[in-house]
């Protein structure tokens, strides 16, 4: 490659890395700054990944070698396979701890699932998850 393409990559690939640490430390504040749960989670999620993506591309571009570009392509899968569960799982906690003002809801379909739920005994519970096995096995 020339010089002039080459410097080019190398220009992309720090402004990339630029704009990704930019994100990931909004998010930081985020985190941080934000007063409920559910926006914190948000900050938490949304830009840090789209951050980590930009950092990573830019990484990849400044690095150019192979086995570096895939294991970065790995990391991005993983972080953006884990970060929606986690968030996901954190607020399901936060509601059942009560640090979620039901009111910030748009839509509440875990209250009632979770009345539900209470009203079952511990026998009908592991009968339905006895079924639930049995289903899938077929």
């Amino acid at each position: 490659m020339s010089d002039a393409v080459l410097e080019g990559v190398s220009l992309a690939g720090a402004l990339l890395m630029l704009g990704g640490s930019a994100l990931i430390l909004i998010a930081a504040i985020g985190v941080v700054r934000f007063p409920h749960l559910l926006t914190r989670m948000h900050a938490a999620a949304k830009p840090q990944n789209l951050g980590l993506v930009l950092l990573m591309s830019g990484l990849a571009l400044q690095i150019r070698q192979p086995v570096v570009v895939w294991t970065l392509l790995l990391v991005v899968a993983c972080q953006l396979v884990t970060a929606p569960i986690a968030a996901h799982m954190v607020g399901r906690a936060g509601f059942r701890t009560g640090r979620i003002d039901p009111e910030d809801l748009e839509v509440d379909e875990l209250t009632e699932d979770l009345a539900a739920a209470a009203r079952l005994s511990n026998d009908e519970v592991a009968r339905r998850l006895a079924e639930r096995g049995r289903r899938s096995e077929d």
